[in-house]
């Protein structure tokens, strides 16, 4: 039976990388899969999905728009589908999430998606909530603090380094702009008690 993942962390933590070993690793048994990222996010470039230590792949665009059972089901009309991987996964819609999940539960299709859990504020992206809320499977894909303490929050910083506490929830950006920190360390850092 297919499920429905969630792999989620903070900045930093290599989930781009697991999405694409896993992606390779069915490619390589000469299955297909079907790759998404977020349209917003093109720092690898539009409609490439990319990991900091330099490995990447071509990739299909989504928005908050997208029709991603549509998309499946077209996709399947000329073979079959081995796996669905979505990157970026905060971005997608309650909707959407519950598309993904008709894409497991009646196309028997996995879907594994990839994303961050929490803001800089510490809310959670809409994306996450739902899947959070719907998925069979969770994953923490961790990273660490400089205190060496698992991270689970980020800090967005401007350009000279301070931290910023208000703004838009979505704001592209890469090491130059977010730093993941433990909960203790980014307290500290957003004046929080």
């Amino acid at each position: 039976m297919a499920k429905l993942y969630f792999h989620y962390s903070t900045m930093n933590a290599g989930k781009s990388t697991l999405l694409l070993q896993a992606a390779h690793n069915y490619r390589e048994r000469g299955m297909e899969v079907l790759l998404l990222t977020a349209q917003l996010d093109a720092r690898a470039g539009q409609a490439k999905i990319a990991s900091r230590i330099g490995i990447g792949s071509d990739a299909r665009t989504y928005t908050p728009r997208t029709d991603l059972l549509g998309l499946a089901e077209a996709h399947m009309a000329h073979g079959p589908l081995a796996c669905l991987f979505i990157d970026e996964a905060q971005f997608l819609t309650h909707e959407q999430v519950w598309q993904l999940a008709r894409i497991a539960d009646d196309l028997s299709v996995p879907v594994m998606c990839y994303g961050l859990r929490v803001d800089f504020r510490g809310a959670l992206f809409p994306g996450s909530a739902a899947l959070l809320a719907i998925a069979d499977h969770l994953r923490e894909v961790r990273t660490i603090c400089h205190c060496g303490r698992k991270a689970t929050m980020v800090v967005r910083q401007d350009a000279g380094g301070r931290i910023l506490t208000e703004g838009e929830q979505v704001e592209i950006g890469g090491n130059e702009r977010y730093v993941s920190l433990c909960r203790r360390h980014w307290r500290r850092a957003v004046g929080a008690p």
